[in-house]
């Protein structure tokens, strides 16, 4: 089995130019289920990747179907998860986070050119794992009576997908390292609330979400690294630079240090982190756990 195959005779048997169809598709289950089967045929080397091929953007990016209504953030009401409806409403948000990261990680294997063979293989990775998660919440909502698109969402993913689309490095700062590591913060709070609410089937999906998602920041990092270490930029100062350029949101506590650790951040980026969020006093970063 090869994880660094030779790039491929031609563009038709290419996994950058089958990523670009995935990412076309507008049926969820069938772009999920593209995304898995791309990864595997990498894996297997029945696909490979040209990292030089420019590929041009088609219209329409990225596929998606008419529901659902795509709306603010502001006037997305929040719900109790007390309730089986309100944690419907929340299974369906979290559902639109992944599907919105299968599109995501496809984009940056099509649209990013002359990248190691490595970089394509690990957001290919990304991409199924993504529509696992994808799959996991659909399932659970079918529970709950509801399917994916009853309820409305936003596209601040996407949105930022689209403001770093000429700047890998802008693309592996801002959303791996910053929207999606909030998802590390974000989860354990949540799962908690799905336990009390007596739900332990949905809490249980949150374990595989976070660590899954503590891999894909880690990958994000990785290859920010990479880019700053080949540009021999410093990647604090880089990435301070690019939040303001491309407008991040502000992150908030409180963090989920552990995880983030655990993703590549190092503790200058912890401590700044918090100094940002105006938690200084409130929330100092703990040391690493020791383990003897």
């Amino acid at each position: 089995m090869s994880t660094n195959p030779e790039p491929c005779p031609n563009r038709a048997n290419c996994a950058r130019t089958a990523a670009l169809a995935a990412l076309r598709e507008i049926d969820p289950a069938t772009k999920a289920a593209a995304a898995r089967a791309l990864y595997a045929a990498v894996l297997d080397g029945s696909l490979a990747c040209l990292a030089d091929l420019e590929l041009s953007e088609p219209p329409g990016l990225p596929g998606r179907p008419a529901r659902p209504e795509l709306v603010d953030p502001r006037k997305l009401k929040r719900r109790s998860m007390q309730s089986p409806e309100g944690r419907a409403v929340l299974l369906h948000a979290l559902a639109h986070i992944e599907f919105n990261a299968i599109n995501l990680a496809l984009d940056a294997v099509w649209r990013f050119a002359g990248m190691p063979a490595a970089f394509y293989t690990d957001w290919l990775k990304v991409a199924a794992e993504e529509a696992h998660h994808f799959s996991l919440l659909v399932a659970r909502l079918a529970e709950f009576g509801h399917a994916y698109g009853d309820f409305p969402a936003h596209d601040g993913l996407w949105d930022m997908c689209e403001r770093t689309r000429a700047d890998v490095l802008a693309r592996m700062a801002l959303v791996p390292r910053t929207l999606e590591a909030r998802g590390l913060d974000a989860s354990p709070p949540i799962r908690a609330r799905l336990q009390q609410a007596g739900d332990p089937a949905s809490a249980a999906i949150l374990d595989v979400i976070l660590r899954d998602e503590i891999g894909h920041v880690l990958i994000g990092n990785r290859w920010f690294r990479h880019l700053c270490d080949a540009g021999g930029l410093d990647p604090h100062a880089t990435y301070t630079r690019l939040a303001d350029q491309y407008h991040a949101p502000k992150l908030r506590g409180p963090f989920n240090f552990e995880a983030r650790r655990d993703a590549g951040f190092d503790e200058a980026e912890l401590a700044a982190l918090v100094a940002l969020a105006g938690l200084d006093a409130e929330q100092p970063v703990p040391p690493a756990t020791q383990v003897t």
